[in-house]
Order: C-alpha cells, then structure tokens, then sequence
C-alpha cells in the first residue's frame, strides 16, 4: 500500500507533529520520537533531550546492540497498546502504538528515565558490565550521566504515558488527511488530477478518465501518480471520499447510506468496509464518537 517509513517521516515533517514534540519535552524534559515500525535504529540519537548516559550507550557496539535489542522488544509487545520496559541498566522506555485506520505504522516513544532512584550497588552492576563492552567513558562522567537520569515516580510516569496516549489517537485520526493532501514537490500533472478528483469525487471515477483530464496516457498517469503519492489511484480516490464522508458524518441528520452514495460509493457494504479499513472503526461508530465528544 505505501512505505511506513516513508510516511512516517511526512508526519514528523508536519506541524501538528513538531509542536506536539517541541510542547511534550519543553513540559516534561524528556525526549519523544516517532519512529517507523520497521526502524532498526535508536529513535532518541543525537536529540538534544537525548540523556547523556544513553548517548554514551550508544557510541559502543556492545551496549549500542543492548539499546537495539530492547527497542525490539518493545516494538513487538507495543503493537496493540502502550508497553514500558526497563533496560539492564534500570531505564525504561515506552512504546505507544500509532495506526492508519487498521494498520499498524509507527510507535511514539519516550523514556531513558527511572522509575525508582538508582542505588549505588545497582551502578556499580552496570558499570562491571559497561567494562566487558569495552565503553569507553572516563569513570566519574560515566557515574555523573548515571546519577543525574530523571527519575518519575508512578504518577508522573503514568501521566506521560497518558500523554503519549492521547497523541497517538489524535495522530492515528489525522494521518489520513496528511496522506491525502501531502505536497512533495509534486509534478503539477499530479496536482491538477488531485483537483480533478476532489471536484469530481462523487462521481463513477475512473483511472482513464483523471489521466485523460490531465492529458496524459494510462500507464503514465498510474506511474507517477504512485511515485508521488505513495498511493495507487484507486486507494487515493477511496481515502479522499472517506474524508469528505467523515465531515459529512458530523451531519447527524444525514443517513450513513445518503452519505456514502453522496461521496461516490455505490455500495453502503463497500462504503463501510473501505470506511472501517481507512479509519479503523465502522461509520456509526465514528459518528457515536463525534457525538459523545
């Protein structure tokens, strides 16, 4: 359907996303990344609330392996609700799912806190493993990153948690507009059919009638506009009726079926399995939601 990572990285380029980052560490301290599903890499590297002890973690490959394997583990227990996990060193990190309707696309992750205040016995473990890694670090510097870690008792770590948590739904809800309407420097043959297909999105569109309204040939036309939008033409088409679906849906005196035909479905069956796919809930569902907010 579209590359994870790719589409990941469009949403940390958007707004929305870097004034969550930049409000969520100037109020806690802490750092916060989104990070594909399939990232290999530590999320928190090189950022500027990065914590000190973890950067020198990360500049061997002994230690730097032991970060690696812990953010796996949370990438496979954090698929279906938020997971803490501590490290061998006494740090935890969490892990909150983000999903594009049913799909499972990236985690938001903060962490490299305590949730208990180290004792010296437990330091003194970690640094005898640090020295089997060969880690590199002047002793007293090594003893300083340790002991200077935040540290949040129960009740703060739970509110960061909650945090992340709200974020991650109001990601998960504002994802498809991004996919929908992301601007990569796009060929203007791509922007006229995106125009093409908004004022036209509740007719019978076809792949030959939008490439014939941009002038173009068939196999041309799909061509780029995957290169362009990550999406094939028909997945393009569906998303961008399902978001007019949605404002429609803040009608409650508009039936589900009069907005499906109304935005170019011509199956309610189909209009609510492509909804319920795309957004991860049925119609009625979503409307119950906008009502009980």
């Amino acid at each position: 359907m579209f590359a994870n990572k790719n589409f990941v990285e469009t949403l940390t380029q958007s707004k929305i996303y870097q004034d969550y980052e930049r409000a969520f560490t100037d109020a806690t301290g802490l750092p916060v990344s989104l990070r594909p599903v399939e990232s290999w890499q530590l999320p928190n590297r090189g950022k500027k609330s990065e914590n000190p002890f973890c950067a020198m973690m990360a500049e061997r490959s002994g230690s730097c392996a032991a970060c690696l394997r812990m953010q796996e583990e949370l990438s496979q227990t954090a698929r279906s609700e938020a997971q803490t996990i501590t490290c061998f060193a006494g740090l935890s990190d969490t892990a909150v799912p983000v999903r594009l309707g049913e799909n499972l696309i990236g985690f938001l992750q903060t962490g490299q806190v305590f949730r208990r205040k180290p004792s010296e016995a437990q330091f003194t473990r970690v640094a005898k493993q640090l020295e089997v890694w060969s880690l590199q670090a002047e002793a007293s510097e090594l003893r300083e990153a340790y002991f200077a870690t935040r540290v949040l008792n129960r009740r703060q770590h739970d509110a960061v948690v909650t945090l992340l948590r709200i974020f991650a739904l109001h990601l998960s809800t504002v994802s498809n507009q991004v996919l929908v309407r992301q601007q990569n420097a796009e060929p203007p043959m791509i922007t006229r059919a995106k125009e093409f297909i908004d004022e036209n999105q509740g007719e019978a569109l076809s792949l030959g009638q939008v490439a014939k309204a941009v002038n173009t040939s068939v196999f041309y036309f799909c061509k780029m506009f995957k290169k362009a939008t990550g999406l094939n033409f028909t997945d393009y088409v569906s998303r961008t009726r399902i978001e007019k679906a949605k404002n429609l849906l803040l009608n409650p005196n508009l039936r589900v079926s009069e907005i499906a035909f109304e935005v170019g479905f011509q199956s309610l069956t189909h209009f609510n399995r492509v909804f319920k796919k795309i957004v991860g809930e049925s119609p009625t569902e979503y409307r119950g939601e906008i009502a009980s907010a």
